[in-house]
């Protein structure tokens, strides 16, 4: 018998292992990696500060720029920026003022002693100020967008009437989105276990959605029916589009199919629950990425003598390829994911603005190395989680302006960017819902 779950820590603790949280993010790690290590107690609380902070770490760092322009050492940076972040204007602040600048001291007091004086003036100060201060630090571009000002650039001279709208939608609250594993159940039986279980959601709508699900709140996976049974998983909207659109009207029994860059799985696993009489084989580059495709295959019952995982660079043909041509390829190339960052704030203030031309070069070399590979009549699909269009309309264009028509064909109903925006030009109305994505699905004469 499972004994009582262990608290949440206070919010002093939750204050420093925040702030550490937004250190390391400075420093250039993944704040999924840092979430990781966070102690099982502490982790969803941690989770929700850290990302409410990155989503208003520009406007915090203009205000602490202003409030204290010597950068002070990192560790007491991350505790200041991270209190003025969760001290911002808001109609509902996540705790009240007195409340927050406590606990920040309290956190500094273990943290770094010798500061917690200067953090408990600050904020003071910037509560007494707060007006003034939030207008001054929205005067810069970081501060009034909350994004790097090259990002802010790129969307302008991307989507020059739309830039405004995304940086606005990458603020908000990403939903809870469920693919329900079509070789075990319906989704229409496993909404009415959804509302069984307490939990409101429906079915999505559009093209490629068939088993898609909405949830009206998020919720732990433990509290999904079936979820560890391989009844349903956690999948974006715009991701679970990509197994359809590659599969189409059917892929013949015994047809191979090559996952490229396949890690985490869900798309891996989405080919193989609509098309199970396929010869897959799912590669990825980094062998700890590629046990989680084990682990979510496994957990979805879709291993047998018909899946195969390999971890190699896709690009290095001759080091995994047997030479015999694929029906279909999947090629999710590498990517800034720049359209994913409601679920992932830290991905703004990771990237580079050199990241957008290195990562566009290899999503390059992969399409040459991998269209060979492809049959006669076959059909590769090109997919980035980026709203980038260096990393989608632009990167297709060049590479069959390199092909020629006789060598590469797009297909006409290929979606293309699929921006996070209700009026979007696409076709689906859970548009606003889903993520940003870039769709090419490209046929071999």
């Amino acid at each position: 018998m499972n004994g009582p779950a262990s608290p949440s820590p206070p919010l002093s603790r939750l204050l420093e292992l925040t702030a550490d949280a937004v250190a390391a993010v400075r420093a250039g790690r993944s704040l999924t990696d840092v979430l990781a290590q966070c102690a099982p107690p502490a982790r969803p609380g941690t989770q929700a500060l850290a990302f409410a902070v990155l989503r208003r770490w520009g406007a915090a760092n203009a205000a602490r720029e202003l409030l204290a322009p010597r950068t002070p050492p990192p560790a007491v940076d991350a505790l200041l920026t991270t209190a003025l972040a969760l001290l911002w204007p808001d109609e509902a602040p996540p705790y009240p003022d007195h409340t927050l600048v406590d606990q920040a001291v309290t956190a500094a007091r273990h943290k770094v002693p010798a500061a917690a004086g200067f953090i408990n003036a600050v904020l003071r100060r910037f509560i007494r100020e707060r007006a003034a201060i939030a207008e001054q630090a929205g005067r810069s571009v970081q501060g009034a967008w909350n994004h790097p000002a090259w990002w802010v650039e790129r969307l302008r001279h991307d989507w020059p009437t739309q830039w405004q709208a995304l940086l606005a939608q990458a603020q908000t609250h990403p939903p809870m989105c469920l693919r329900v594993n079509a070789r075990k159940t319906s989704r229409a039986d496993y909404l009415q276990r959804l509302a069984a279980a307490g939990l409101a959601a429906r079915a999505a709508e559009g093209p490629g959605l068939e088993q898609a699900v909405v949830l009206t709140q998020p919720c732990p996976v433990e509290r999904l029916p079936g979820f560890a049974a391989g009844e349903a998983s956690v999948q974006d909207l715009a991701a679970q589009r990509a197994a359809p659109l590659l599969v189409g009207a059917g892929l013949p029994p015994g047809a191979r199919v090559l996952d490229a860059c396949a890690a985490p799985g869900g798309k891996t696993a989405h080919l193989l629950e609509i098309a199970p009489e396929i010869e897959l084989l799912a590669l990825d580059a980094d062998p700890a990425r590629l046990a989680r495709v084990d682990q979510t295959l496994h957990r979805l019952g879709l291993t047998g003598e018909r899946v195969h995982t390999r971890a190699a660079d896709a690009r290095q043909v001759a080091s995994w390829w047997d030479g015999q041509p694929f029906d279909a390829i999947l090629l999710d190339a590498p990517c800034t994911a720049s359209g994913i960052v409601r679920r992932h704030p830290d991905i703004r203030w990771l990237r580079r603005p050199d990241d957008v031309h290195a990562l566009a070069r290899t999503q390059a070399e992969l399409l040459q190395a991998l269209w060979p590979l492809l049959k006669p009549g076959g059909r590769l699909l090109y997919a980035t989680c980026s709203i980038f269009r260096a990393e989608g309309a632009e990167q297709i264009d060049a590479f069959l302006q390199r092909q020629g028509p006789e060598a590469a064909r797009l297909d006409a109903d290929s979606p293309g960017h699929l921006l996070p925006l209700p009026d979007n030009g696409s076709a689906n109305p859970e548009a606003a819902l889903a993520d940003g994505f870039f769709y090419a699905l490209l046929h071999k004469p």
